[in-house]
């Protein structure tokens, strides 16, 4: 990666990059519908919302590992399996501190919510990929934020 492409992504915006339109599920909705949503949709991530406030986040993985593994049914509310210590950035913040955030705490997508605590998108790892053009870079990137490797520790 050069330089300019470097500073270029050390200047772009969360808003820049995040997706907007997010599916999202209720805390009430259950296991079920939401793994179908996530099927269906060929998504690894569902936030959960109520009264359109995030207050939780609810992955493939917490499903198997939070929901079947613990005896959970289908029917059962994705609140009990969901996620709710929440790290989010907001649109307005730089790009490299959502991948900061990433790297620190090992997650693969960060929501991106208004000051009002209301859901404006969602960031993965996949969209900060698409904004680096190095495919070197991107591969190195991507494998240190998901080996939980010392990311923030090079100089």
């Amino acid at each position: 990666m050069t330089e300019a492409q470097s500073s270029a992504i050390s200047r772009m915006r969360v808003g820049d990059i995040m997706t907007k339109s997010v599916r999202t599920a209720s805390p009430s909705a259950t296991l079920r519908e939401v793994a179908e949503m996530m099927r269906n949709g060929d998504m690894g991530a569902v936030p959960i919302v109520d009264e359109n406030k995030l207050v939780g986040i609810v992955t493939d993985r917490d499903i198997v590992v939070r929901g079947v593994s613990e005896g959970l049914t289908s029917g059962a509310a994705i609140s009990e399996v969901m996620t709710t210590e929440l790290f989010t950035v907001t649109s307005d913040e730089f790009a490299f501190e959502a991948i900061r955030l990433m790297g620190d705490k090992q997650i693969r997508r960060i929501p991106v919510v208004n000051a009002d605590g209301s859901l404006a998108g969602i960031v993965a790892i996949a969209d900060i990929a698409l904004e680096m053009e190095d495919e070197q870079e991107i591969a190195s990137t991507l494998e240190e934020i998901s080996s939980g490797a010392s990311f923030w520790s090079k100089k």
